[in-house]
């Protein structure tokens, strides 16, 4: 009888149990033990055993192999967009007057043009800095130019335009060149190390002699402004204390055009104790049309290695293959990415929309016309000729 049973010492649960390893009458050990282990593991069906060993670790290798795309695909949701930018419109016509083009942008003109300082960074760039300043040559009173002997990164590197120098000859009664040694710190934050430089470029700006209401300049080696608008901004009074110039984005060469959205190149009246370069943004207008953004257009591919290395986004490089020669030029030749990245754009309508290789352009129109005037020396920059040298 139960109630003998209970007497005697013995024990009754009357609770009914699912669980096929609890003791009897549900007293379960305090302890895991080995048997109570293998007593679950007979409760897990096929199902559960294939998502634990087969489906969880593809799920973990994926995110880890494309965890960054995960991230930017989900930018609309953890970053904002910008505010807009105020564009102001470009009107230019080689055979309209300065006085008029000046009043076409609500600007007077003036008895005499300002005095223009273009001012950069170089690390390796020959070819693009070439195309730059003699795009510009007319219309710049000062060249000025800092090298370091490190990458942004920590990387020593030599100074390339210091061996290169006899090639710019045309601009050399017009340049102050400086140098500044690099600190070779791994691991910081390549931006600290970009900031410095800059503010080495301000103190060398000056011994160039710039003076207030003098025209600069700012951006790197690879935006470049388009001459006219250049010499638009000289001629013309009550233009803005501090302009960005909307650029044309390319990739790679002028075959690969990825939108008209490049904007960190500004142009800005200098102002002693007050102008200080930078590469952000730095007021909220515009001008539409000026010029060209060409980024990675190098020559060789060892070119292009380094400056993946090199470049203040080199955390990009997650793996070693992304370095390899035969690689970067088939992404070069598609039009894909070096990094194997979706596009940094703000809203899923954009990221979606220029996900894939870049359309190849087929137009050499309004090009520096140095490039033009050179298509054999600089055929690799422009339409049909993707394949770089192995150098």
């Amino acid at each position: 009888m139960w109630w003998m049973m209970n007497e005697g010492g013995g024990h009754y649960c009357s609770k009914k149990t699912d669980d096929i390893c609890g003791d009897v009458c549900g007293q379960e050990s305090s302890r895991l033990s080995l048997s109570r282990i293998r007593c679950i593991l007979r409760g897990i069906d096929l199902k559960t055993y294939i998502f634990l060993f087969i489906l969880v670790p593809i799920c973990i290798f994926g995110i880890y192999i494309h965890g960054q795309k995960i991230s930017y695909f989900l930018r609309p949701i953890w970053e904002s967009p910008p505010k807009p930018f105020h564009d102001i419109p470009h009107y230019f016509h080689e055979n309209v007057s300065m006085e008029a083009l000046c009043e076409l942008h609500g600007w007077r003109i003036r008895e005499f043009p300002r005095r223009v300082y273009d001012a950069v960074l170089f690390s390796n760039e020959v070819d693009i800095l070439t195309i730059r300043w003699k795009e510009l040559y007319p219309y710049i009173t000062h060249f000025v130019l800092l090298e370091s002997n490190s990458t942004f990164t920590g990387i020593p590197k030599p100074m390339v335009f210091a061996s290169h120098r006899d090639q710019f000859k045309f601009i050399e009664p017009r340049l102050t060149y400086g140098t500044i040694g690099g600190r070779f710190k791994k691991g910081e934050n390549p931006f600290v190390e970009e900031a410095l430089q800059r503010v080495a470029l301000d103190y060398l700006l000056k011994m160039a002699g710039i003076s207030d209401d003098d025209l600069l300049i700012m951006s790197d080696v690879d935006e470049i402004p388009s001459k006219h608008t250049i010499n638009l901004l000289r001629w013309c009074d009550d233009i803005p204390q501090v302009l960005h110039l909307r650029l044309k984005n390319y990739l790679y060469s002028f075959e690969f055009l990825v939108d008209n959205n490049s904007w960190r190149a500004s142009v800005h009246r200098y102002q002693t104790g007050k102008t200080r370069y930078a590469h952000y943004r730095q007021t909220d207008e515009i001008l539409a049309d000026a010029g060209w953004h060409c980024s990675f257009c190098f020559r060789h591919i060892s070119e292009f290695i380094f400056k993946m290395k090199a470049y203040s986004h080199n955390d990009r490089v997650r793996f070693s293959h992304y370095l390899n020669p035969k690689r970067v030029q088939r992404v070069i030749c598609k039009g894909a990415d070096l990094f194997d990245m979706l596009p940094e754009e703000y809203t899923f309508k954009d990221i979606i929309g220029k996900m894939g290789p870049i359309p190849h352009s087929f137009s050499a129109v309004h090009l520096p016309s140095y490039l033009l005037e050179n298509a054999d020396k600089y055929k690799f920059l422009l339409p049909g000729n993707c394949l770089r040298e192995n150098e």
